[in-house]
């Protein structure tokens, strides 16, 4: 698969160059504190790269991570296992919530909808569901994609989605996920790549 090899190929550097990105981000901080402020349980990071963002939750809630990348597994601090996000590796209603940042961007409509299925399976009935992913920048249209075809030196094949906010916010309800929360900002381009950006927050049912 493309997009696991290419995140192999990249994920030294990307640990290296991403693991303390959090710290220029304010308000992604606090949409987790809100998501920690939900949880009443063990808390699921889908898409979670080297772990940097289930590390930061680790101190005051339980928290396992999952990535399509081996490589990138490799590099956590907190206990991750490699698998695919359109068929998680976890029993059903085992998780209080679930944060997937900037990683539904890779997959098409039809594997978005699985994943969003998977997220409504293993989330607790009334578990929450923190999902954020790219609307648009200079180049690309919310509804369209683009494929990154090198990396850091690398030769790679990543196809970013920038995706409708409501076209995910009707998928996520048809998979049984109710929308309960939106936020829409601006980039900094100081510290992250110069796209508009979505959170939706979600509740199963």
């Amino acid at each position: 698969m493309s997009t696991r090899r290419s995140y192999d190929l990249v994920a030294a550097r990307y640990a290296a160059e991403l693991s303390g990105e959090l710290t220029g981000k304010p308000l992604d901080r606090a949409l987790l504190d809100v998501v920690v402020d939900l949880a009443d349980g063990q808390v699921l990071d889908v898409g979670c790269g080297p772990g940097h963002v289930a590390a930061h939750l680790a101190d005051r809630v339980p928290v396992v991570g999952v990535d399509l990348s081996p490589r990138m597994c490799a590099h956590a601090e907190v206990p991750v296992c490699a698998g695919d996000m359109t068929a998680l590796p976890f029993r059903s209603h085992s998780m209080s919530a679930i944060i997937c940042l900037y990683a539904v961007i890779h997959l098409d409509t039809g594997q978005r909808a699985a994943a969003y299925g998977e997220f409504a399976r293993v989330l607790r009935p009334g578990g929450h569901a923190l999902v954020a992913f790219h609307v648009r920048d200079a180049e690309t249209p919310a509804g369209r994609e683009r494929t990154l075809t090198q990396w850091w030196g690398n030769e790679v094949e990543l196809t970013f989605r920038f995706l409708d906010p409501g076209a995910e916010t009707r998928a996520m309800a048809e998979a049984g996920l109710v929308v309960t929360a939106r936020l829409d900002r601006a980039p900094d381009p100081a510290v992250e790549h110069p796209s508009d950006r979505c959170y939706l927050l979600a509740r199963a049912e």
